[in-house]
């Protein structure tokens, strides 16, 4: 999978070596937020522009929106999504508010756990010694941990199914583990959410993405553990 991946698209290479030689500052305000934006886009993400939080609502100004700075501006975001320096750079002016999505299943998935299990499940991952790659904090909920894509083959009938595999409009039904491919997106730090929350990296792009069945099986049994003590604590205490 990873060389696969490798020969496909020269993603894990570009990323790392971008990225090492040039990391902008989180602490530079709106330029050094642009330069990291810009910087996902060079090392290889493909972006495109989204929502973002306005006096505690969404700027799509939608009555009840149910994600809130979550979601792409138009209809059109896979096809919008981009690498080109150009066009994110007129985004950016034209909307310097604005957060920015990254389309999965093209460069890279995303296994998206609680927050809780996530770092559970980090830690131990780095102690056990495994390649994590880049992790992502969402929203002080959600943990995003960056991978390699199972890609896009030219067969369906190659396409390897998964009974975790999220779209935006099912991640309700998705508690613990999603995994975002091919059809979904996520936001790309830095990006903000109403109450003064946001999405920032805990470990950058400069860490190579992994093949994301390394990561699977910790990641679901943090999630689990972190499910069952949650049904424990809903549970009354017997006297």
């Amino acid at each position: 999978m990873g060389a696969e991946y490798g020969r496909r698209s020269g993603g894990q290479g570009r990323i790392s070596q971008w990225l090492r030689s040039r990391r902008p500052k989180e602490d530079e305000g709106d330029g050094g937020r642009e330069a990291l934006i810009l910087a996902a886009a060079a090392a290889g993400l493909p972006l495109a522009p989204a929502a973002y939080p306005s006096d505690y609502r969404c700027s799509c100004n939608r009555i009840g929106c149910p994600t809130p700075g979550r979601h792409p501006v138009s209809f059109a975001w896979q096809t919008q999504s981009t690498t080109d320096r150009a066009q994110i750079e007129r985004w950016a002016k034209h909307q310097p508010q604005a957060n920015f999505i990254t389309a999965t299943g093209m460069v890279h998935d995303v296994l998206d756990v609680p927050l809780d299990a996530g770092r559970e499940a980090l830690e131990r991952l780095l102690a056990a010694g495994i390649d994590v790659g880049p992790v992502a904090e969402s929203g002080g909920d959600r943990m995003l941990f960056f991978t390699a894509t199972r890609g896009t083959p030219d067969e369906e009938d190659e396409w390897w199914p998964c009974e975790l595999d999220c779209h935006p409009e099912t991640m309700d039904e998705h508690p613990g583990l999603r995994w975002h491919c091919r059809g979904s997106y996520v936001l790309v730090p830095p990006a903000r959410l109403p109450g003064e929350r946001s999405v920032d990296w805990v470990r950058g792009l400069e860490h190579p993405l992994p093949d994301p069945l390394t990561l699977l099986e910790v990641l679901t049994d943090a999630c689990a553990r972190f499910a069952g003590d949650e049904q424990t604590a809903a549970w009354p205490s017997r006297g």
